[in-house]
């Protein structure tokens, strides 16, 4: 008899964060590599809360993915499924660094990368002697399968593609190091063109965490990736998330964006060294805070947008130097910008280091992992407590995401990138971070937070006005060409 795997990727019921909008909710690419490790003869289903919140549905074997903020939704689901007698696998970077406490609320715990193991998994399940733990470890790059992309019947804008997996520079808030290794290892580039050749979506999103080495050799690699997909004809815009070295080489940034890169995701996290220092940022400390604005004209002069991460409430922070970084961004090049809390995720070095000071405030655990989205102070500081963080970044986040600030960055972005497409992905970019500053705080103060914004856009000068005239036409031609595209593609 035909056994049935259903996988489930949970959602934060806490706050929506990138679930907030069509063009932020990623396909889970983890789980389409473990459908495609899966024998033929089981069938295959997905379930997104992205887009649908659970209900029950028969399955023979149930798997989660989750990251920290949503491992408390999995585990409600995997309760509702355990009670029935249905065995239930949690895997992911959360159960590969929170292991002993996933196991408490699952059947078995996948820890690693799933070529690793998950095959063995299945086969000890249909054998009826699976294990508590299985862990795949860091496996062969070439050993990576396609990503089985017919379970992802949601109407995704972004097909998620992955050329590489490890990063050497041991960031200390960042996990990535400790699950996928300090080794990069990289896919072929045939391989990867075979796999852009599958995908429906006229958007791509590389989740690589650090996109391009700094090497002659990885970017001769790059270049042949980005010829390829001119030569092949893909015809794709794309994302990627890099290192502020991305713009070191003229001839990576051409074929870049003449293969369809609109923005590069950018790890700047902050503009002063003593902030760096905080979270061993050793790569931007030795190139210097001073060349950040060199490395955007780069791009820029290639008509490619910068993406920022900034980090807010880094151990020498004081209140001043919240604003700072604020003032910062908004007098900087930077097209779009992602602000986060710092957040001391588990497994990493910033986890146990705050951990043994006693810093840490959301401690009570499962339940305030809900908390760990980088949108909630989660820590005290040496200058500053949690509540002082929380009041500060409502400041911060209104100043920066409100419509006169943004509409601001598109013109810059314009001028800058001579992009009207560009520009308008950085104003999108940053209207959707705005949306989720919105819904972290409207829940608490409602009423303050809509006077704030009514007042905000209320003062429409010209230039406003000549920016919502701008943005409906664009919306009436080329973005809204991609979204039917998108719509009529959803497997």
């Amino acid at each position: 008899m035909r056994k049935k795997l259903l996988l489930i990727n949970p959602a934060n019921e806490l706050r929506q964060g990138f679930t907030n909008d069509d063009s932020t909710r990623f396909m889970p690419i983890g789980l389409g590599i473990v459908a495609a490790l899966t024998p033929n003869h089981w069938e295959v289903e997905l379930i997104d809360e992205s887009y649908e919140r659970f209900s029950f549905r028969f399955a023979d074997l149930v798997a989660f993915t989750g990251f920290t903020a949503n491992a408390p939704r999995a585990y409600k689901i995997a309760s509702v499924y355990r009670e029935k007698g249905i065995h239930t696998v949690m895997g992911g970077i959360h159960a590969s660094l929170a292991t002993d406490e996933v196991a408490e609320y699952v059947d078995t715990v996948f820890t690693g990368e799933a070529e690793g193991a998950w095959q063995g998994l299945i086969a000890d399940f249909e054998a009826g002697k699976i294990k508590k733990l299985y862990d795949g470890g860091n496996v062969d790059i070439h050993s990576v399968p396609h990503v089985r992309r017919d379970i992802y019947t949601y109407p995704y804008v972004y097909d998620l593609v992955s050329t590489s997996r490890g990063c050497p520079l041991g960031c200390e808030f960042c996990s990535v190091t400790q699950l996928c290794g300090k080794t990069y290892r990289e896919r072929k580039v045939e391989d990867i063109l075979d796999e852009l050749e599958e995908t429906t979506r006229p958007l791509i999103f590389f989740v690589d965490d650090n996109f391009i080495q700094n090497t002659k050799r990885s970017h001769e690699r790059a270049i042949s990736l980005f010829r390829g997909m001119v030569e092949r004809k893909l015809n794709k815009f794309w994302v990627c998330q890099a290192t502020v070295n991305f713009a070191e080489n003229e001839e990576v940034l051409h074929w870049a964006r003449k293969s369809g890169c609109m923005m590069v995701f950018v790890g700047v996290e902050a503009e002063n060294e003593e902030a760096l220092k905080d979270v061993r940022k050793n790569l931007n400390l030795k190139r210097g805070v001073q060349s950040y604005e060199q490395t955007f004209r780069k791009a820029h002069k290639h008509g490619i947008g910068i993406l920022a991460f900034m980090i807010f409430g880094m151990e020498s922070d004081k209140k001043e130097d919240l604003f700072a970084r604020r003032d910062y961004i908004l007098r900087s090049s930077l097209d779009a910008y992602q602000c986060a809390i710092m957040t001391p995720l588990p497994g990493t070095v910033l986890f146990e280091r705050v951990k043994a000071r006693n810093q840490i405030v959301l401690n009570n655990y499962p339940d305030d992992w809900q908390q760990y989205d980088c949108h909630a102070a989660t820590i005290d500081t040496a200058s500053m407590d949690h509540a002082d963080i929380d009041r500060s970044m409502y400041e911060i986040w209104l100043s920066l995401y409100n419509k006169k600030t943004i509409r601001k960055k598109m013109f810059r972005t314009l001028w800058n990138t001579r992009s009207f497409r560009t520009a308008y992905w950085a104003y999108a970019a940053n209207h959707n971070y705005g949306r989720m500053f919105l819904e972290r705080f409207i829940q608490t103060d409602k009423e303050c937070l809509n006077s704030r914004l009514e007042w905000v856009g209320k003062k429409r000068s010209m230039y406003l006005k000549l920016t919502d005239a701008l943005l409906w036409v664009f919306y009436q031609t080329a973005w809204k060409k991609i979204l039917k595209r998108v719509s009529g593609n959803k497997a």
